[in-house]
């Protein structure tokens, strides 16, 4: 079935986006991808310690 996508009809290469969109998206990716870590890794370093396991959930 490579390389369709809709076999015998949409290839691979014909599906695809254009390198202009593909490039915008990429650097896209490669500042957000960054800071949603940076902010998670925040996020749990200030909020360590604050749940203990003898309380539960409830």
């Amino acid at each position: 079935m490579y390389p369709y996508i809709v076999p015998q009809s949409i290839t691979i290469w014909q599906a695809a986006s254009p390198e202009n969109s593909q490039i915008f998206m990429l650097f896209g990716v490669a500042v957000l991808v960054p800071l949603i870590l940076g902010y998670t890794a925040w996020a749990y370093w200030v909020f360590r310690g604050k749940v203990r396991p003898e309380s539960g959930y409830h």
